[in-house]
């Protein structure tokens, strides 16, 4: 039996994003099952890829290049929903290489079965946003993306506790903050398929943002860090963008993410 590295690095290592996702799927029901019974794959470790594999399409572009439609058209829907498709393909690299990557470090069980989990909900948006893109006449690589999105993981290959603080504490709080949005902009639209995409997606990024605070608390107990200046000193190490309010502050928190984290960041920048 393939261990959960081995299995995390196979995904990294699929091109197609519907054949990664249903790759994903596999896997995780595997360790859901596995744990079910009282057991689960060993972990054991693996060399994954610096960056996963991308289907031909779309073209991945600088973020200044990448071209910019307005919401309130169709044209700018189908275009909001590529990115969030392609947003969410990379969050299914992001957890999967979180297992692969780091799977030297000893971790409890419950941190695998986070990541996992997180996984598998990643590679159902993908499929909800590609599902959406198709029945408005459009798919996954029509468009072209954002080139940046994997720079996070780069940036954090050789730290783990920066990549608990960036990539869920950081860019996907971002997501808590701007689909609220999102869902009533294509609730004016009567884009009524969408609109349940993207609120399941909203229900669900919550908990992979408390994953990432969870995890980051436990490992700055183990080292007798300080969280809330250790997540500060980080987000100034890695992330080269800028914290920008509003914050939904409820969903942070929900997250386990305080004001006392983002706001001094958002001030500093």
């Amino acid at each position: 039996m393939m261990t959960l590295a081995q299995m995390a690095d196979a995904v990294l290592r699929t091109a197609d994003g519907r054949e990664k996702t249903a790759l994903s799927h596999k896997y995780a029901a595997a360790w859901r099952s596995a744990r079910a019974d009282g057991s689960h794959p060993e972990i054991g470790t693996a060399s994954p890829p610096d960056h996963p594999a991308r289907p031909q399409a779309p073209e991945l572009l600088s973020p200044r290049d990448v071209p910019h439609r307005k919401p309130g058209t169709p044209e700018g829907r189908i275009a909001m929903m590529h990115a969030v498709a392609h947003i969410e393909l990379n969050a299914v690299d992001l957890h999967w290489d979180i297992i692969a990557r780091f799977s030297h470090i000893d971790m409890p069980i419950g941190y695998y079965d986070d990541w996992v989990k997180a996984a598998d909900e990643e590679s159902k948006h993908f499929n909800l946003m590609c599902d959406c893109l198709e029945a408005a006449g459009s798919f996954y690589g029509a468009l072209p993306a954002h080139a940046g999105m994997w720079q996070a993981a780069t940036d954090t290959a050789d730290d783990f506790m920066g990549r608990l603080a960036v990539v869920p504490m950081v860019l996907e709080a971002r997501g808590l903050d701007v689909t609220p949005n999102m869902i009533r902009l294509f609730k004016q639209a009567k884009e009524g398929q969408a609109v349940e995409a993207l609120e399941v997606i909203y229900a669900e990024e919550v908990h992979h943002v408390a994953y990432g605070s969870k995890w980051f608390h436990f490992l700055c107990g183990r080292h007798d860090l300080d969280p809330t200046p250790k997540f500060h000193a980080l987000v100034r190490q890695y992330f080269h963008g800028q914290l920008k309010p509003p914050f939904n502050e409820e969903k942070r928190a929900e997250a386990g993410i305080p004001p006392d984290f983002y706001w001094p960041l958002a001030q500093s920048t």
